[in-house]
């Protein structure tokens, strides 16, 4: 939803954190899945509205197991 209106996008993804800490508070979310949805949710929260694209393109960073510090390695 929102993927080409970044602004409406991060709203809902403020609100999913919301939902996420809830689940993991619950026991339902094991930390792992919570850190990887946190770190997804960190890069599209920060990025510029010209990087969105690139980030919602990127078959990588939806991959199982991404992690931001795989990013730095690839330069």
């Amino acid at each position: 939803m929102n993927f080409d209106n970044p602004e409406g996008a991060r709203r809902e993804i403020r609100q999913m954190q919301v939902n996420w800490h809830q689940a993991y508070a619950e026991g339902t979310l094991p930390e792992y899945n919570r850190e990887g949805l946190e770190s997804r949710a960190f890069r599209l929260l920060a990025c510029a509205d010209d990087e969105w694209m690139e980030w919602l393109d990127n078959d990588e960073f939806w991959k199982p197991g991404w992690r931001p510090d795989q990013d730095a390695n690839e330069d």
